[in-house]
């Protein structure tokens, strides 16, 4: 890379992100970094997540400092060899910004791929898809968890797209999806996904499944396994019998803003990654009609009795295909040791995660959704 210049640039994470702000950095100019070093911290409307050097190389000037807010696209940072002169490093940071500024005119704002609705089984689904994928690398289906929808995957659709086509899906009575229907238990929650496999003529695919979406991807598979390629198994449901009832029920009773927070806080490991928009966004989602007998109905369905009512541990002989599982090691909601139904070798509890692990450790996450894709 002796005489190569690359841009860090301010990511775009999530569908309704037009910029973000700098909370801090974490690496000084000079220093030396490596491919997915965790370098600065960006706050969205939603949440804070880490950004992390796409290249190896020297931090030679940060653009942007700690507290200013920049358009999605924007560059934050170079990084060269030391041996590349500070003049074509100044050339370099003109230039883009000139292009930069340039584009962002033409463009008006940052745009990305939007959501598509499919009529699958009788029911209109709405879905994310990005990636083209390369040498027929199967597809990859994102399945959210209870009261969430396809931008609980923001830090990593757009990652795992780079290697094959992803879709992110909301589950009926969740996110953009029809909200009535249907008692709501895994296993039609897992024919639903078999419909919409079908609507898009996918006939093989990788599954992750995060909380009840977890189960909902591991029923499937062993009712299907030809159709799977490998599942993820995300903070899941099915593994055993334990789960907080106090967050599904809160969840479902939350009116206020102050209730909704609360609630959201036992999601994650640091309490703070909890926005006020993020609180403003699911009480909106919840005004919806529909919603609130939806929930009611997949929670009484697959909670029954405060217990989870489809524990799918003994089924995974039935799974022929690869099962990981990823973990937050302080999860509030399902309990990390419901990992050890999964061979060690497959099992990964990540420390300073909780529920949300593939939200609070979005690098480490997709690099082991990537390497495990890859090689099942």
């Amino acid at each position: 890379m002796t005489n190569e210049i690359k841009a860090l640039a301010m990511p775009k994470w999530g569908l309704a992100m037009t910029e973000g702000a700098v909370t801090a950095w974490l690496a000084e100019e000079g220093a030396t970094v490596g491919e997915g070093d965790e370098i600065l911290e960006i706050e969205t409307t939603k949440i804070t997540n880490v950004y992390e050097s796409p290249i190896a190389g020297t931090l030679r000037r940060r653009t942007v400092e700690a507290g200013q807010t920049v358009p999605v696209g924007a560059l934050l940072g170079v990084v060269a060899d030391p041996a590349v002169p500070d003049a074509d490093i100044d050339a370099f940071v003109a230039r883009f910004q000139e292009e930069f500024a340039v584009e962002a005119a033409e463009a008006g704002e940052a745009s990305g791929p939007e959501p598509r609705f499919v009529e699958a089984g009788g029911r209109r689904l709405r879905y994310l898809m990005m990636g083209e994928g390369a040498d027929g690398a199967a597809p990859l289906v994102l399945i959210h968890g209870f009261g969430g929808d396809l931008n609980n995957w923001q830090f990593n659709q757009p990652a795992l797209a780079e290697d094959r086509p992803v879709y992110a899906l909301d589950l009926p009575g969740h996110g953009g999806s029809e909200k009535s229907g249907g008692r709501g238990g895994v296993p039609e929650l897992a024919g639903v996904v078999r419909d919409f496999l079908n609507a898009l003529g996918i006939q093989r695919t990788h599954l992750a499944g995060h909380s009840m979406g977890g189960a909902v991807a591991l029923h499937l598979a062993a009712e299907e396994p030809s159709r799977v390629a490998s599942v993820t198994l995300v903070c899941s449901a099915g593994l055993g019998e334990e789960v907080n009832l106090d967050y599904i029920e809160g969840f479902i009773a939350a009116e206020r803003r102050k209730e909704m927070k609360s609630v959201l806080e036992m999601l994650f490991a640091d309490p703070s990654l909890v926005s006020r928009d993020m609180v403003e966004e699911l009480l909106k989602y919840k005004r919806l009609d529909g919603v609130g007998g939806a929930l009611r109905s997949i929670a009484d369905a697959a909670f029954a009795g405060g217990r989870q009512a489809h524990v799918l541990a003994g089924r995974l002989g039935q799974v022929t295909a690869p099962v990981q599982a990823v973990w937050g090691a302080v999860d509030r909601i399902i309990p990390a040791r419901h990992a050890e139904a999964v061979g060690e070798a497959r099992r990964h509890v990540l420390d300073g995660a909780g529920h949300m692990v593939h939200m609070e450790k979005a690098g480490e996450f997709n690099r082991l959704m990537s390497d495990f894709m890859t090689t099942a």
